[in-house]
C-alpha cells in the first residue's frame, strides 16, 4: 500500500509542480512539460517491479509511435485559441481530432507491423 501512495504522490507533485511553474513561466513550464516524465515514471516503476526488460523496451517503443498523433492536440489548441474559440470548445475538438489521430494511426501501425493497444 505504502509503495501505491508514494507512487501516485510522485506522480501527482510532477504535475502539480509543472501547472505551478507556468504561472510564473510558461516557457519553463512547457520545457518541463515537453520532457517524457509520465514515460520515465512508467519505466521506473516497471523496472522497481522487476518488470523484464524487454517490456520496458517494447513500451518505450509503442509511446514513440502513439506520441506522434498526440502532436495533434498541441498544434490544435493554440490555433483554435488564438481564433477566438472558448476554451473549452478549443481543447474538445482538440482532443477530437487526436482521437481521431489516434483511430487513423492504428490500423497504419498494425499493417508496419508494431504492436499497439
Amino acid at each position: 500500500m505504502l509503495y501505491y501512495a508514494t507512487k501516485i504522490i510522485v506522480s501527482a507533485l510532477l504535475i502539480v509542480a509543472i501547472s505551478e511553474i507556468a504561472k510564473r513561466s510558461t516557457g519553463l513550464a512547457a520545457l518541463l512539460a515537453s520532457l517524457p516524465l509520465t514515460s520515465l515514471l512508467a519505466f521506473v516503476w516497471l523496472h522497481v517491479e522487476d518488470s523484464p526488460p524487454e517490456r520496458i523496451a517494447e513500451l518505450s517503443s509503442q509511446i514513440f509511435w502513439l506520441v506522434l498523433p498526440s502532436l495533434l492536440l498541441f498544434l490544435l489548441l493554440p490555433f483554435l485559441l488564438r481564433h477566438g474559440l472558448n476554451f473549452w470548445l478549443s481543447l474538445g475538438l482538440s482532443a477530437a481530432a487526436t482521437a481521431a489521430g489516434y483511430l487513423a494511426l492504428l490500423p497504419v501501425l498494425r499493417r508496419m507491423g508494431v504492436a499497439a493497444l
